[in-house]
């Protein structure tokens, strides 16, 4: 009896060590949500380019949104009745970043009309897959391109104040977490304005980029360093007016997309598309992109 017990123990024992090597060996062979979402990217570019409206409509989420380099919004409908008309290259240099259950695709390529463009897709995982929430396109400045001299209001002027997005946005927020989102977005806005560099920085992750038609990308240390010069020079800053939003959170991550206008026209309205995260209690913006209407 006591030679069965022991091979009874020595059956569970081995059974165990089994499934501890099996588990590991699943968890190294199973993809990363990177892999995941960089093969969704492709699998949906892919789509495009074949015309394949069965896959594409299951890799687009129901909120999908696609901004061309003209700044021309399609919604999922007319995206999926002409998918030709938005196939585009395969990127040259795709970067996947994933910040809670959104997970974003950058990089360089062929829009559909064959410009050189730089591109954003929002990916959310919703009910354990990954579906497109949003792809933007944007065509950057050339690399040798001047950057253009700020220009000073005169003194006389009358004083900016900003009520859209400083203190009111056309949005109702429908949860805790897209109130603190809209706050931190507010912040930011208020920082920009009142040449507040330090203020501004607090919302704003350390791999922030911003990318906008016609501009060269620019990082958090140049966008710190402009504001500090604007401070200097008594550059006057105006930011574009919320005109509609729409908000998704995410888990830890969330993307904000929205259409804004400048109120004395001194750019052309523009579609925005940005990546937030919140680390250590604080929701901070982790990209901006930026494309003009034309």
């Amino acid at each position: 009896m006591r030679s069965a017990t022991q091979r009874w123990w020595l059956g569970l024992v081995v059974a165990a060590a089994l499934i501890a090597v099996l588990a590991e060996l699943r968890a190294q062979t199973a993809p990363s949500e990177d892999a995941l979402v960089l093969e969704a990217d492709k699998a949906l570019g892919a789509a495009l380019r074949g015309d394949d409206r069965s896959v594409a409509r299951r890799l687009l989420s129901l909120q999908f949104t696609f901004v061309d380099a003209n700044g021309k919004i399609h919604e999922r409908k007319d995206f999926l009745t002409d998918l030709k008309a938005a196939a585009t290259a395969p990127p040259s240099d795709p970067v996947v970043k994933i910040y809670g259950r959104i997970g974003m695709v950058t990089g360089h390529r062929k829009s559909a009309d064959g410009r050189d463009v730089f591109f954003l897709d929002i990916w959310a995982k919703q009910k354990r897959a990954w579906r497109a929430l949003v792809s933007q396109e944007v065509v950057l400045a050339a690399t040798d391109a001047p950057r253009p001299t700020p220009v000073q209001t005169s003194a006389a002027a009358a004083p900016y104040e900003c009520k859209n997005p400083c203190q009111t946005i056309p949005y109702r927020v429908r949860s805790p977490a897209e109130q603190d989102i809209v706050n931190s977005f507010q912040a930011i806005e208020k920082a920009a304005v009142g040449h507040d560099a330090a203020e501004w920085s607090k919302h704003i992750a350390e791999e922030f980029v911003l990318y906008g038609s016609g501009r060269a990308p620019i990082a958090k240390s140049g966008r710190i360093a402009a504001i500090n010069r604007q401070k200097e020079n008594g550059t006057a800053v105006k930011v574009g007016e919320v005109q509609a939003m729409r908000l998704s959170v995410y888990d830890d991550g969330a993307a904000m997309i929205a259409t804004h206008a400048v109120p004395d026209n001194s750019r052309p309205p523009y579609q925005a598309a940005r990546v937030w995260v919140k680390r250590n209690g604080q929701w901070q913006m982790a990209i901006s992109v930026q494309t003009d209407i034309k």
